[in-house]
């Protein structure tokens, strides 16, 4: 499959394993794979699924199977290397490997299902207590324990300002340390991912507000003749998706209940559209009355910010046509949508589909207003 062209330049595809630290696969496993699916969403554990030819006399049906070269927890990078430019799609862990015996010759398949690192922190329970420390300090304590494999924090200070105050009250864990990360980071209006690369064997663990500020990847052309990129892309504006939060908290010498102030949300969510939708809904936080006024402000910030994208887009493309791959959890511009659904998106979830002489990209984009800022879209 590593040889095979897809229109005007080859893919090559690069596969490692181990148990912990990787090596490159035999030359026969990587002739064995038959397909290969990833997909990255914001906020949300990566997933892949490779699938081989499990030919009765092949050397992963005779000898790699059986010596557990599959096995669960073994782990995986893949590597994709389009037109002489390399990038790590996964680095991950299998947890499940299915056989498809068939009596036609060659119909035999290994289909291994895993996930990103991510997963390792959400194997164990822990009871933990985390005194005079903000949420984010909270966060580099707990990814510092999974530095073996590669892991590099990058950790963002809240965007509201949470002063630890012991004699109050100390924070404690009591769960997986990947779903105390997960609910610290929702409460900030945060999200938690693992980003793969940039080199084999290390991946950044992100702890921050989506990357909606930056530089733009090559723009998505659909409607445009010999210019185009993308063959469709379909665009919604849900008027029920965007929610107005109502908290209160309470002063504790007065026992008042105060009505808190509509949050700005650009910090979180600088605006992509001109045109911002409306909150069409208003829900009440509950339980904001019993936390202090900062956590309350933070946890009314995020609720704001999560549900403020009422636009999104769908689509999918050739990565030979389009010329390049198309990165998760960045911005992207679209041109020849119209005026209405022009400009640039933050890309929500990408899902990669290889097969010999094929990369195919899916994709799923979002923003929370209408019209696009620039009247040029770039590059």
């Amino acid at each position: 499959m590593s040889e095979q062209p897809v229109g005007q330049g080859p893919v090559h595809i690069t596969l490692q394993t181990g148990p912990r630290l990787t090596r490159p696969v035999p030359p026969e496993v990587v002739e064995a794979l038959l397909s290969a699916q990833i997909t990255a969403t914001a906020g949300e554990r990566s997933g892949f699924q490779l699938a081989f030819d499990l030919t009765k006399t092949g050397a992963l049906s005779r000898r790699l199977l059986p010596e557990g070269f599959f096995d669960p927890k073994t782990r995986v990078i893949l590597s994709v290397s389009v037109k002489g430019t390399p990038e790590v799609l996964l680095d991950g862990l299998i947890v499940r490997q299915e056989v498809g015996a068939s009596n036609q010759p060659g119909h035999s398949t290994l289909t291994v299902t895993g996930e990103d690192l991510s997963i390792l922190m959400d194997l164990e329970e822990y009871t933990d207590r985390y005194p005079n420390m903000r949420p984010s300090q909270r966060v580099g304590r707990i990814l510092a324990k999974y530095a073996d494999y590669g892991i590099e924090p990058r950790v963002y200070q809240e965007k509201i300002e949470q002063p630890p105050r012991e004699r109050l009250r100390v924070e404690y864990q009591t769960g997986t340390d990947l779903g105390y990360i997960t609910e610290l980071a929702r409460a900030n209006g945060y999200i938690f991912y693992l980003e793969p690369g940039p080199r084999p064997g290390v991946s950044t663990a992100v702890w921050g507000p989506e990357r909606r500020i930056g530089d733009r990847q090559h723009a998505l052309n659909v409607n445009m003749d010999a210019n185009s990129t993308v063959d469709q892309l379909t665009f919604a504006y849900d008027g029920t998706a965007r929610e107005e939060p109502q908290a209160r908290v309470q002063n504790m010498t007065t026992r008042d209940s105060l009505l808190l102030p509509q949050p700005d949300i650009g910090p979180l969510r600088p605006p992509l559209g001109r045109r911002a939708t409306p909150a069409l809904r208003r829900r009440r936080l509950s339980g904001t009355a019993k936390m202090e006024s900062e956590q309350a402000q933070a946890e009314l910030l995020a609720r704001a910010a999560l549900s403020a994208d009422a636009i999104s887009g769908s689509g999918s493309l050739d990565v030979n046509r389009h010329g390049y791959i198309l990165r998760p959890r960045e911005l992207v511009g679209v041109r020849g949508a119209g005026v209405t659904y022009d400009g640039d998106y933050y890309v929500k979830s990408v899902t990669h589909n290889i097969r010999p002489g094929s990369y195919q990209q899916n994709f799923t984009l979002s923003r929370e207003g209408l019209i696009a800022r620039s009247g040029t879209v770039r590059p």
